[in-house]
């Protein structure tokens, strides 16, 4: 594993910093809360600001001076939009990792044109409505599965357990292992190098010194890339009509997929396709006990509302929390003079509570109409493709739930400190309360 840095030579190291922190550990250690503060402190600003590296990096990055911080809901989309402008290749995470890391985590997300434009063109047949509408009857069966899980837990458990490990991770888990066609035995194991690969903040999942973070995260990559890498093999001497038959026989412009490209995009699609949804639900549940109204007003007419109420599970979990641009010229931007090789963090969770773009947007409101959040993004090449993939999943889940336990509450829950996902760790839940 080599010890470079996907960072670029960011220019004028000497320009002043801001002095609200969005850089610390301590802060993306606190709570929503407490962040969502210094972010409507800068959009008040009006302007985008320059900030210190994010602090104690797994890697230290003598060319990192800094990021600038998008926080407004109108300069967010700008800057997801102008792509020639705002490079993608660099790398998506505030911090500097490892360039193999990037190379085998990012595929899609982190490229730029033509490259991207022709990979994306490729797996996009997988994620249309119309596909959505075929592997609707396997998202409705894994999500009463899943509510069968958390109901026997409970029962066993004396009426209480933990909804993310027993419910709102199974899910996703089982859903995108059954598109991939991942088999039975290879699930769980999946699963744990997934967890370690996005958990780098978290000791108890990745370690407690860097050394070892770096070296779990490696061992996760490299598992879950020979994984794809084996059932791509067996794909294409047998397809078997799953996605990953897709990819392993699919050409682009006469050139097929390498596997070092399939194993990064099995990456992305694990990763994308089981956080964002499993943070929505975790954070819908909490959302549901923390608002008795709420769940009133949608418990009155389940099926008729739940869409709306899908929306603003989304908006208020944003599960992915920042992307990161690199910026490909000297540009001035909202008054503020960027140099090339900057690098500009766009902020989803704080665009979604931007009260110049969303009304009473620190309230949830489940019967929010319209409901502009970013949360999928704000357009531009990198719109996440699977967000009908993420809509239907919450949308199963969280009707089946509050059909079988319409009462059910969370406790408090347990955060891992991130700067990238919004990640419940553990939500202790009581599904029947007396």
């Amino acid at each position: 594993m080599t010890q470079s840095v996907t960072s670029t030579a960011s220019g004028n190291p000497d320009r002043p910093y801001v002095d609200v922190d969005l850089s610390s550990r301590a802060f993306w250690s606190g709570d929503m809360v407490e962040r969502d503060k210094n972010f409507a402190v800068l959009r008040e600003r009006d302007t985008i600001t320059w900030h210190p590296p994010f602090e104690d990096q797994l890697l230290d990055d003598p060319d990192d001076h800094g990021f600038w911080a998008i926080t407004s809901y109108d300069d967010l989309i700008e800057v997801t939009k102008r792509h020639e402008d705002f490079l993608s290749g660099p790398g998506i995470l505030m911090e500097s990792l490892p360039a193999d890391f990037v190379e085998a985590g990012q595929s899609i997300i982190g490229m730029d044109p033509p490259r991207h434009t022709q990979l994306r063109r490729l797996v996009a047949s997988a994620f249309t409505p119309k596909q959505m509408r075929r592997i609707d009857d396997m998202i409705r069966r894994n999500a009463t599965g899943a509510v069968d899980n958390l109901l026997a837990k409970a029962e066993a458990g004396g009426g209480q357990t933990d909804f993310v490990a027993e419910c709102a991770e199974l899910l996703p888990m089982n859903n995108i292992a059954d598109m991939i066609g991942v088999p039975d035995a290879d699930r769980k194991e999946a699963m744990l190098q997934l967890k370690i690969a996005t958990s780098w903040d978290d000791p108890e999942v990745a370690g407690d010194t860097k050394e070892k973070v770096l070296m779990a995260m490696f061992g996760a990559l490299t598992y879950t890339h020979g994984l794809a890498n084996r059932l791509a093999a067996e794909r294409r001497e047998n397809p078997t009509g799953d996605l990953l038959s897709g990819l392993a026989n699919a050409e682009v412009d006469g050139q097929r997929l390498t596997d070092h490209e399939i194993g990064a995009f099995y990456v992305l699609l694990t990763i994308a396709g089981n956080d964002t949804t499993r943070q929505s639900i975790a954070h819908g549940l909490k959302a549901l006990t923390d608002n008795p109204d709420q769940r009133a007003w949608l418990l009155e007419d389940l099926e008729g509302r739940m869409p709306a109420a899908v929306e603003e599970f989304v908006r208020w979990a944003t599960p992915i929390v920042t992307f990161r641009r690199t910026a490909s010229r000297d540009l001035e931007f909202r008054g503020q003079q960027i140099t090339k090789g900057d690098k500009v963090v766009m902020f989803y969770s704080s665009a979604n509570r931007d009260e110049r773009r969303i009304e009473r947007a620190d309230q949830l409101d489940l019967s929010r109409k319209p409901n502009p959040h970013i949360t999928f993004g704000g357009g531009g090449i990198h719109h996440c493709l699977g967000n009908q993939l993420a809509r239907t999943q919450v949308r199963s889940l969280m009707t089946e739930l509050l059909s079988r336990a319409p009462q059910i509450t969370s406790g408090p829950a347990e955060y891992t400190p991130s700067n990238f996902f919004n990640i419940v760790k553990r939500l202790p839940c009581t599904p029947n309360p007396a």
